[in-house]
């Protein structure tokens, strides 16, 4: 079917909310032997939304483009985390993800979550499923790639023993984005500039971001400078309030960020404990790099048949 035809029945559905079980559910793509339906694009859509209210500022076609492309991601994790994992998550740490997902969005506990996503006909379950795959996913790129990790622990407490009492912590979104080729490079980045100037940073995040973080709009949050690698730091320190960075090269591709706040703190410093934070800090780094690298390889032999 042509995708003008396939985006005509979504967007249907996605205005039709009191006759949506009155029209047919169909088959839209098909992932190797997973399949994804119209239907699951407009709930999909229904989810971004109820994590980034800023998506309703974009047209309602471009909001279902963005709801297909993150199914196709989840599908395609999906596929690989069925091969390799049979484990569950950890009630107690799921809770812990899904808290820190509703308090990074202004809310103050759960219940009050679970009413603003009612709104968008999202259930909690729906929720709780999506972040075990991606924790999933996350265990398998850790077994994967852990041992590829390097840290310098010895520079890390040399640096930490230089540091000032006070320093600046950085709120901060990112886009992560890849090109096939280097006349391709140019020509991505001037339209996700134009799109940053009319659809917002945070939005030009879902648009043409490939991390999860795309789903929140690239929000990162408050970053200290001190778990910020050098290499990163240099390009955001010399930025304003609302200001955003040119592409910075990366493993999987490139970075843009954004620095939507800046405060300085002041800290007594535990050394052991910053120690610990700086290592996390640059693990997560490391092995999000190769979750990206990982993802583009097996996509590559991934079948996908637009129906």
């Amino acid at each position: 079917m042509h995708i003008k035809i396939i985006t005509y029945l979504i967007f249907i559905i996605f205005f039709s909310t009191d006759s949506t079980l009155s029209i047919e559910n169909k088959i839209i793509l098909k992932i190797n032997n997973s399949i994804i339906t119209n239907l699951d694009v407009v709930n999909e859509a229904n989810y971004l939304q109820a994590l980034n209210p800023n998506l309703q500022n974009l047209e309602k076609n471009k909001i279902l483009e963005i709801a297909k492309n993150s199914l196709i991601r989840e599908k395609i994790k999906e596929i690989e985390i069925l091969k390799t994992s049979t484990r569950s998550v950890n009630p107690d740490y799921l809770e812990s993800l899904i808290q820190s997902i509703y308090t990074n969005i202004g809310f103050k506990n759960k219940n009050e979550f679970i009413e603003h996503i009612e709104k968008f006909n999202i259930n909690i379950q729906t929720i709780e499923k999506k972040i075990s795959d991606e924790t999933l996913w996350n265990q398998l790129i850790y077994k994967k790639f852990f041992s590829k990790v390097k840290i310098d622990q010895e520079k890390i407490k040399k640096d930490i023993n230089l540091v000032n009492r006070k320093s600046k912590s950085y709120l901060l979104n990112e886009i992560v984005y890849s090109v096939e080729n280097n006349d391709e490079k140019k020509k991505l980045f001037e339209k996700i500039k134009e799109s940053i100037v009319q659809n917002g940073f945070e939005n030009t995040a879902a648009i043409y971001s490939i991390v999860e973080t795309s789903k929140t709009g690239g929000n990162l949050g408050w970053r200290d400078e001190n778990t910020i690698s050098k290499d990163i730091l240099k390009y955001i320190s010399k930025l304003k309030i609302g200001e955003f960075t040119n592409p910075i090269l990366i493993p999987s591709g490139f970075l843009i960020l954004k620095v939507k706040d800046i405060k300085e703190i002041e800290k007594k410093i535990d050394i052991e404990k910053e120690l610990n934070l700086r290592i996390r800090s640059m693990q997560n780094q490391q092995l999000n790099q190769y979750s990206n690298i990982y993802f583009k390889k097996i996509k590559k032999d991934i079948l996908i048949n637009e129906k």
